[in-house]
């Protein structure tokens, strides 16, 4: 059974920093690009960031770039965001994704087939 599961949640300060992680069990996911989405109350689920299965091309959403930073240990089967001078609209359940599709690289959620259970990270003003 697949199973992608988020860690490094939490209640911060504006300004502050946050590394997500998603450890990932059941398969390897070493040959499909992994993402992150996330979700504020009463919107979309909204891209963040995506990494091919090598980690050599990264995509991120415009609102994004400069701040946040995708990366993949395929060895550990885990992907990371680090979040950098978050902001209050950064509030939000953050989900991890596998790509659906070996090698392809999407910044749709439907193009992912596996997510996690998603983590809240709260940022105050």
């Amino acid at each position: 059974q697949v199973q992608l599961v988020e860690s490094g949640g939490g209640l911060v300060q504006a300004g502050d920093s946050l590394r997500l992680s998603c450890a990932a069990s059941g398969r390897t996911f070493d040959t499909y690009a992994v993402g992150w989405f996330r979700q504020a109350p009463g919107k979309e689920r909204e891209f963040i960031a995506t990494i091919t299965w090598s980690g050599s091309t990264r995509r991120y959403a415009d609102s994004m770039k400069g701040r946040f930073t995708i990366s993949r240990d395929n060895a550990k089967n885990t992907w990371y965001l680090q979040m950098n001078s978050l902001k209050p609209e950064d509030t939000a359940v953050y989900y991890c994704a596998a790509g659906r599709t070996p090698y392809m690289i999407s910044s749709s959620p439907e193009n992912y087939g596996s997510w996690g259970q998603g983590t809240q990270v709260t940022v105050s003003s």
